[in-house]
Formats: C-alpha cells, structure tokens, sequence
C-alpha cells in the first residue's frame, strides 16, 4: 500500500503542476510534463555530473561550467536512479519503465538494458569493485546483476512492499536495501541472504548511505527523521530530526535522499520541506539547513573531494551546488544553479546559528 502511496503522490505533484500552468520549467517539457530530477551523481574524478529526471532522459554536466556534455535517450519513461561506475567509464540508469540501462560515458552508447523487474526500478548501485550492479524495484525485489555480461546473478526477497534504496558496504560484503514496508534490510551479498533487519522507521526509508569511515549506515524516510545504525549489530545509534512535514495530510512527505561527505564526518540529506541540510555524524547536530529550493529536494551526491554538494529536487530550477568548503571555513556559502546549460550564482539563505 505504502508503494502505491508514494507512487500516487508523484503523479499528483505532477497533475498539479500541469493544471497550475507553474512557469521557471528549466529544460524542455516531455510530452508537456515539467522535468523533475530525481537522481544526481558525480563521476569518481568530480568532472561530470549525471541528473536523471521525469522527461525519460539522463543528462550529463560539466561541473566547473555547468555545460550540458550530452543527453542519454533511451529510458521510455521515467528516470528514478543514475550512478557512476567506480572507474567512472559506465553509468547505471533504472526507471519506471522496469529497465536498467547501462551506457558508455566516453560516447553516449546504451551499453546494456537489464531486464527482470516486473515493476519500477527505484535505485542502482554498483559493488565497489564495479563488478556487480545491484537494483531495488517496486516488484518488492533486489536483483544483483554481473556487469559485464549483463546476467542476473541473484534475486533478494524479503521485503514486503517496494524497495526504493539500495546501497553496498565500502569492503563490498554487505548490501543494505530500504523499503516502503518501513524497514532496512542487510544482506549478505555472496550468500545472497538476508543478515538482519532494522526496524524502527514509521514509515517508508528510501534514503540509505553508507559511511566511508566504518560500520554506520543512514536511513531516512518518510517519518522526517534520519536513522544511524551500527551495521555490526544493528542497533539504533542515533535519530537525527530537523526536517518538517510539508503536508501532514500526505505521504509523500519524507526525506528522500542521505549522504555522506567523503571523510565521513557530515551527512546531507534531502527532504520534502524543500530543504537540504548538513548534520555533524559524531553529534548528531544541525549543522545548517540549505535553502533554495522552491519544491521537494529528490536527491543530494557530494563532489569527491568534497568541498561541494550537488542536490536536485521537483522545483524545475535544475540542479544546485553548493560550496560546502566555503561553510566550513565559516565564510559565506555560494550556490550556483545549473539550469540546464545556464550558471546563476547566490547565497545560502539560512545558516544555523547566523
């Protein structure tokens, strides 16, 4: 039910859009929807930036002029998920149209189209040796693909409704899935069975990242908090609460996106109140709450480097990036907007603590 739900609040934002005749469309319109970007992801070198949206196409940007460098067409519908390979050269797409893609970044050729899932594919994520690809679907499954010959390797069963987020452990042996049953699940990837499941969520957990730095995982979901755990032995390690519930009336509210800065020592995390915000993982704190964008933030992917945050959201005001290095050094934080071949500078409006 929880997967209907969520599903049927997307085409609400939409119907609502359509009808409203809402102006600032970045991109061109699909078949007169307005383009929504629902996945942002950084290449390993922190050159390129892939966005996958609602007008069926992944597109691909150069970070430092904020130049479109091609459009993927291939997807008939929707583009939930997009991720680069760890060595940068392939990028993985998954949409609504039950189809994984896989494309060659250096040219733009669909490399591969994964079949299997019976309904939307929700997230990707590749093994970190890049060797194995794994999708998480509304069809309830997890299917773990071999990249290079496109077979399917294992299909993961457990949970009880849509899983929306999918993501493995920095050695590769675990893979971590959240749900619209409300739960995160690990999985023993060469067993290819369930290790644990963390319950404590109210509500569906899309966001879930992994640390850098050790055993922890991030959930976030559709209660508007965000979940630490310990891996090792799946206890609770703290619950971090900041975002708030743009419509109490609806269940599409939620945080839809975490992430952690490459040192491991921030997350990042997207929620429907429009909001990205930084949290300090050692206490938990707010550290700064980033505003701009007019609409749900979808998606938030650090740079590699990390000095800079790239979120992405249903406002149709393109991706933001953030200069995360310049809040840092406590100075004030730039954003600049990418619509769709256009760099507009401003200014973080809201800093914790100003």
């Amino acid at each position: 039910m929880k997967t209907r739900v969520v599903h049927q609040t997307r085409l609400v934002l939409i119907a609502c859009l359509i009808a409203f005749g809402l102006s600032g469309i970045s991109y061109a319109q699909k078949n007169g929807h307005p383009p929504w970007i629902w996945s942002v992801a950084y290449s390993p070198d922190g050159g390129t930036l892939a966005s996958g949206g609602t007008d069926e196409t992944i597109r691909l940007w150069d970070v430092a002029t904020g130049t479109l460098l091609t459009t993927l067409s291939g997807h008939t519908d929707e583009v939930y998920s997009v991720v680069y390979s760890p060595a940068g050269s392939t990028l993985a797409s998954g949409g609504r149209d039950n189809k994984i893609r896989l494309w060659d970044v250096a040219t733009g050729t669909l490399l591969a189209t994964l079949s299997g899932h019976t309904d939307e594919v929700w997230s990707v994520a590749y093994s970190p040796d890049g060797g194995t690809l794994a999708s998480g679907s509304t069809d309830g499954t997890i299917r773990l693909w071999d990249v290079a010959t496109g077979e399917l390797l294992a299909t993961l069963e457990g949970h009880t409704a849509g899983v929306c987020g999918v993501a493995y452990s920095p050695d590769g042996g675990t893979l971590a899935s959240g749900s619209t049953d409300g739960t995160v699940r690990l999985w023993g990837v060469a067993i290819g069975s369930p290790l644990a499941t963390l319950s404590g969520h109210t509500d569906w957990v899309c966001g879930i990242a992994y640390s850098p730095n050790g055993p922890m995982l991030a959930s976030g979901g559709g209660d508007n908090v965000i979940r630490l755990w310990d891996v090792t032995t799946g206890s609770l390690l703290a619950t971090l609460s900041g975002h708030t519930d743009e419509d109490p009336d609806s269940d599409g509210d939620g945080i839809w996106s975490v992430a952690y800065s490459p040192d491991g020592s921030t997350l990042a995390s997207g929620g429907s109140d429009d909001t990205v915000r930084l949290w300090d993982v050692a206490t938990g704190d707010l550290l700064a709450t980033l505003s701009g964008h007019t609409k749900g933030v979808t998606s938030v992917a650090y740079a590699p480097a990390g000095g800079t945050l790239a979120s992405g959201g249903y406002d149709n005001n393109g991706v933001r990036f953030w200069d995360i290095a310049s809040y840092t050094s406590g100075e004030p934080t730039a954003v600049a907007e990418t619509s769709w071949g256009r760099i507009k500078r401003g200014h973080l409006q809201d800093r914790v603590g100003d």
